[in-house]
């Protein structure tokens, strides 16, 4: 392109800034002499006002990266959690703050599931650490525990320079590690777990992601497909569609409180099978965004069904302290795999997902997780290493936050009563919620909400009238149509259905149980009350 304009050069130069900085910036120089008809062919082609040719003015003008140019997979990423309904929520927030008249004076933002930001206060042994861990010389101070000491020494001692702000050992921090394994040996009842299976992530997304970057191979009818369960996890769609991998949808049975059912299953991979290579099965329990809690007998059907059909499993299981329903119990996917016997412990491939965002816990800023491989093949392994290995490491306060997760106070330790105090508050609470949303919903016409048995969310049906979901298809999925309303009329976000799949024919919106329990009361109203007048509006 330069040899059709050689009339002008661009090129970078320092430009001085203060305290000896600088930084490069473009320079036109004068443009260079031409002799005969390419001279005059030049000088015609420059624009008065600048002197600049105009086809150096198109070649500055065109991106070399466009929506056209760029990776045609990220297109197709969507993330509903934070989508469209969210940016506009956002815009609001800014038009009250600017004096713009609402029916309303706050937005309430029930689309996510952050604790913190729902008003959650964090526990006070975990702050301590961190404190300490941040800034050292808090160890000498006698407002802190010894117990909180401790564990702040420990944990420096495992970082490079005693500093969390030195990088750690890609796979994560040594202590910390065995640290998740003991924890993980408790919690399953003295299934032994290795350090060296455990690789601390930044979040359980970060462990997710990577797993499937190993997972996914193949072209065309080899491509690899990955099982993942409707409605699901918006992360799942959109790495899968981030990764050019196929999508594989089963569907939960919400007619049984969103049960997962082998017959599903088996439907799904045979008809997966005629158009890819379906390798592994994604289960999160409990269940994000249907709250459902699986009960050890489909646990074990699930490990069966991946056995028989030689699919790797991933054990999505960050809501594990999240369960409410009376008779429901989590049971983690390894302690059932191991109880099940050699022929299935010597041989199903798992990985399974924790974090520090949920729980009782609600530290979703720290960034704190971990993954667990069992029955991975070495050579694999060294490529996963080598993989995590890229993105140098975890945030260290993250890693630190989860060695506390798993190494809490003990009985006779100077925190225990008050962390068992906060944590049982914590947990407790939410209980109460969970049964609150599920009452209050149910009781409004048109609306039904299964029991929230665990996690932090309702996922209920809602009943649209045809004249609603007939202006709806005009732009919108109906239920975006009806969460869109909702917001614009009461300041509440919410989640549309559409946004993490459903069956055809039926509309949801997923709501947190996260706000306050005086606060979500007036959410729950005024939900009862918009539903109410949508209804009469659109009959």
């Amino acid at each position: 392109r330069l040899r059709d304009c050689p009339a002008a050069v661009v090129k970078l130069r320092p430009v001085r800034r203060s305290k000896g900085l600088s930084v490069a910036a473009p320079l036109l120089l004068r443009p260079l002499r031409a002799s005969g008809r390419s001279a005059g062919r030049n000088a015609g082609a420059q624009d008065r006002g600048s002197g600049v040719p105009r086809s150096v003015q198109r070649m500055m003008a065109e991106k070399v990266l466009t929506v056209d140019t760029m990776n045609s997979c990220v297109k197709k990423v969507e993330y509903a959690v934070r989508g469209p309904i969210v940016l506009r929520a956002v815009q609001i927030e800014k038009e009250l703050k600017e004096g713009v008249q609402k029916p309303f004076s706050e937005v309430i933002k029930a689309n996510i599931g952050d604790a913190h930001a729902m008003g959650q206060q964090p526990i006070t042994f975990f702050r301590q650490v961190l404190a300490m861990c941040s800034y050292p010389e808090l160890l000498d101070d006698d407002r802190f525990p010894e117990d909180a000491k401790g564990r702040a020494r420990r944990i420096l001692q495992g970082c490079g320079g005693q500093s969390i702000g030195a990088y750690s050992a890609s796979q994560g921090i040594e202590c910390v590690r065995q640290d998740v394994a003991r924890y993980v040996e408790r919690r399953d009842g003295g299934v032994p777990s290795d350090p060296d299976n455990i690789y601390l992530t930044t979040g359980a997304s970060d462990g997710i992601v990577t797993m499937l970057k190993l997972l996914v191979a193949g072209e065309g009818r080899s491509r690899t497909g990955v099982m993942i369960s409707i409605p699901q996890y918006p992360l799942y769609s959109a790495a899968l569609a981030e990764l050019g991998a196929v999508q594989v949808n089963y569907f939960l049975n919400e007619e049984r409180c969103w049960s997962l059912d082998v017959s599903e299953l088996r439907r799904a991979l045979a008809d997966a099978r005629r158009h890819c290579n379906p390798r592994a099965l994604c289960i999160i329990n409990p269940g994000n965004p249907t709250g459902q809690v699986q009960s050890r007998q489909c646990i074990e059907d699930v490990i069966r069904f991946a056995a028989k059909e030689r699919l790797f499993l991933m054990a999505d299981e960050v809501y594990q302290d999240n369960v409410y329903a009376e008779g429901c119990e989590f049971h983690s996917f390894k302690k059932v795999l191991f109880e099940m016997g050699p022929e299935f412990s010597s041989t199903v491939e798992l990985a399974s997902f924790h974090s520090t965002s949920k729980c009782y816990m609600g530290e979703c800023g720290f960034r704190g997780g971990y993954m667990e491989v069992v029955n991975m093949d070495p050579e694999v392994k060294a490529q996963l290493t080598k993989l995590v290995s890229v993105r140098l490491c975890p945030p260290v306060p993250g890693q630190a936050l989860m060695d506390l997760v798993v190494n809490p106070p003990q009985p006779g330790e100077p925190s225990y009563s008050t962390f068992i105090r906060e944590r049982k508050a914590t947990l407790s609470s939410l209980a109460e919620r969970a049964r609150l949303t599920e009452q209050i919903l149910n009781t409004v016409p048109g609306i039904a909400c299964n029991p929230v048995q665990g996690a932090m969310y309702s996922f209920p049906r809602v009943t649209l009238p045809a004249r609603a979901i007939r202006e709806a298809e005009r732009g919108q999925a109906p239920d975006m149509f009806y969460c869109m309303k909702l917001l614009e009329e009461t300041g509440i976000c919410l989640v549309p259905g559409s946004g993490f799949g459903q069956r055809d024919g039926t509309f949801h919106f997923r709501m947190t149980i996260l706000p306050p329990t005086d606060k979500l009361k007036i959410l729950l109203s005024k939900v009862k009350d918009f539903h109410q007048r949508f209804i009469q509006q659109y009959s």
